[in-house]
């Protein structure tokens, strides 16, 4: 398939995490003065389309930099299950996906199509959002998955303080990748990604820039 952008575009306007600043562009160097433009960048590393480090949630976990790279690339399984506010993805909703496609293989690298991004400019987009809920979690890592994505801010609920989701994934090595766009567009169950964070040293999240193809 043609390659496929699945990443937010982040800007000064892009909405934060409650409780996270707001991205800065700050103008640095101009052409007049400096010869050439320059910004400065000041901003959440959980930022539009990004990746969490399993560091992000558990003490000993794994930091940005120290993520393999032959797990940000490989073949993902795409799972739609359309999912209004407060609604939960559920071991069942997986399941059901089994019944038609077939069982999901260990190891695999899973992507879930809410369709909650549309709500991307609205007030509830960080309270009210889906999430997985802590069955599917468990029955994800009992498949030793290697990466969960979302069309969602959050990964778990929005209405889950306690992270649940985050904490059971974090535990079990799995990457978490929060924020994706344009999952509707892809084709098939199965596709090609690549998920690509910045290497940054001892940080618990990197934006991504995230391509199907």
């Amino acid at each position: 398939m043609k390659p496929l952008d699945l990443t937010l575009t982040i800007s000064n306007s892009i909405p934060s995490f409650p409780g996270s600043p707001k991205p800065q562009f700050l103008s640095w160097s101009d052409l007049h003065d400096d010869g050439y433009n320059l910004e400065l960048l000041f901003l959440s590393s959980h930022t539009g389309t990004h990746i969490d480090a399993p560091f992000h949630f558990v003490k000993n976990g794994i930091k940005i930099n120290q993520i393999p790279i032959d797990r940000l690339t490989g073949i993902g399984l795409l799972i739609k299950i359309p999912k209004s506010k407060n609604s939960a993805i559920s071991m069942s909703d997986i399941q059901l996906f089994e019944k038609q496609f077939g069982k999901i293989p260990n190891h695999s690298s899973i992507f879930f199509y809410t369709g909650w991004q549309k709500n991307l400019k609205k007030d509830n987009y960080f309270l009210e959002n889906p999430g997985l809920n802590k069955s599917a979690a468990k029955y994800l890592t009992s498949k030793k998955v290697n990466l969960v994505g979302i069309d969602s801010p959050s990964i778990d609920l929005g209405k889950d303080e306690s992270f649940s989701v985050h904490h059971i994934f974090s535990k079990n090595n799995v990457l978490i990748v929060e924020n994706l766009a344009n999952l509707q567009k892809i084709p098939s169950t199965e596709f090609n990604f690549t998920i690509l964070p910045l290497k940054l040293k001892d940080a618990t999240g990197s934006p991504v820039r995230a391509i199907a193809h």
